[in-house]
């Protein structure tokens, strides 16, 4: 057992592990950014919709989870 974890922290100070976990981890985060916009630009084309369709600003940024000024932002722009 002494063994064991003798080289399992051998193997986690190595700076091959290091980079290995600095890599994931740039991954993770790229991959939530990725999903992030994915839902936030979902959203804006809703809205885009909803704004054509004369709905008032609160119904929404209910419906979108978008900001009053995100929304009022999106329709200054149609």
């Amino acid at each position: 057992m002494t063994q064991a974890i003798g080289a399992y922290r051998e193997v986690v100070v190595s700076s091959e592990f290091r980079e290995l976990e600095r890599l994931r981890f740039e991954a993770r985060s790229n991959e939530a950014s990725a999903l992030a916009n994915a839902e936030n630009s979902k959203a804006l084309a809703i809205a885009r919709n909803l704004v054509k369709k004369q709905m008032s600003v609160e119904d929404i940024a209910e419906a979108t989870g978008l900001t009053r000024a995100e929304v009022e932002a999106i329709r200054d722009v149609n």
